[in-house]
């Protein structure tokens, strides 16, 4: 049995723990940065945003991980199967990044040399102006976007970390963004439309212990003209008390159980192009994803370490609301990631 969280109170004991292990559908718990009592090199904050039309799509992050800052721009092109992203990074920025308490009110801007990034949040609307001098083969790229958010309900989980009371990761994911906008890159204009292209923001807050491994899975769009979207995710921290799985079918929040992303090998490795298989322990999901565009990256500096593998493709399969009722989807496109962190 999944725990809920229905009632607002702080995050964060005095004793800087998790107050409240669980699952909601908004942001009843105060974060806040004081109130955490590990080392702040171990703070990790960040707000991602991902805009997709199937076609091309649009990553934004700025993230302020203690030790670590790190901006990024990506642009996948899935017609054509590429991508480019470009990470600039700052040191021990130490909470100076300023990143919002809260997902509701706040602005993020973040710069360096040749670039910027504003993502200016004005409640139901969000939006996010980026530019960068050198991001492509010395080419730059310019866009921004109007981001409409039409949901009632977003997907928040509070997670300890077993044997460790002071990590925690406090986290939001809101789904089925509509989303208009363009993009300037190497002499072309992309324009995106808000009847097919959506996003989602992954807002998160928290201390991470130094390994980890997480599966992330997400996608936003129309059923037979019905908003739809899911979130399904699983690898890290103490989930006895709620998965992150969760589904929204117009506008509203479907809970899950555990959710498993079946990556095929090939050998001893994953074979991330092949197609994936996934399952719920409820029998609510059953999914299969036809991947398209494997946006992956590895890095290593002395002992931390990165191996990223993000995979756009699309959907076909069943999932079932929580009152029975099944819905097909076809060729839904999103998105499926295995990422392994030493950091």
């Amino acid at each position: 049995m999944q725990h809920r969280i229905t009632e607002p109170g702080p995050l964060l004991t005095k004793e800087g723990t998790l107050r409240e292990p669980g699952w909601a559908t908004e942001l009843l718990l105060d974060y806040h940065r004081k109130d955490i009592a590990a080392n702040s090199l171990r703070v990790k904050e960040w707000d991602y945003y991902l805009m997709t039309n199937g076609r091309w799509g649009v990553a934004l992050t700025v993230a302020d991980n203690g030790y670590m800052g790190l901006d990024s721009i990506s642009f996948l092109d899935f017609e054509n199967r590429w991508e480019k992203t470009t990470s600039p990074m700052r040191i021990l920025p130490m909470g100076r990044t300023n990143l919002p308490e809260t997902s509701k009110t706040g602005n993020v801007f973040s710069s360096g040399k040749g670039y910027q990034l504003l993502f200016e949040n004005q409640g139901n609307t969000r939006r996010l102006v980026f530019h960068m001098d050198n991001f492509m083969d010395g080419k730059p790229i310019d866009g921004g976007f109007l981001l409409e958010n039409t949901q009632q309900d977003s997907m928040v989980i509070a997670t300890p970390f077993e044997g460790k009371p002071k990590a925690f990761y406090y986290n939001q994911k809101i789904n089925c963004f509509r989303v208009s906008g363009s993009v300037d890159l190497d002499g072309k204009t992309y324009e995106f439309s808000p009847e097919d292209t959506f996003g989602v923001l992954d807002w998160g807050r928290g201390v991470w212990t130094y390994d980890n491994t997480w599966y992330w899975s997400s996608a936003s769009g129309t059923v037979d003209g019905v908003t739809f979207g899911f979130n399904l995710g699983y690898g890290f921290g103490d989930t006895r008390a709620a998965s992150e799985n969760m589904m929204f079918y117009d506008g509203h929040a479907h809970k899950l159980e555990r959710v498993l992303f079946q990556i095929p090998m090939k050998g001893e490795k994953e074979d991330y192009m092949s197609p994936w298989l996934f399952t719920s322990s409820d029998r609510r999901l059953n999914l299969k994803f036809q991947p398209v565009l494997d946006r992956m990256s590895k890095t290593a500096v002395g002992p931390l370490c990165s191996d990223q593998h993000q995979v756009f493709g699309r959907f076909t399969g069943t999932v079932v609301l929580d009152d029975g009722t099944p819905v097909e989807i076809r060729d839904f496109f999103g998105f499926a990631e295995k990422v392994k962190n030493k950091w």
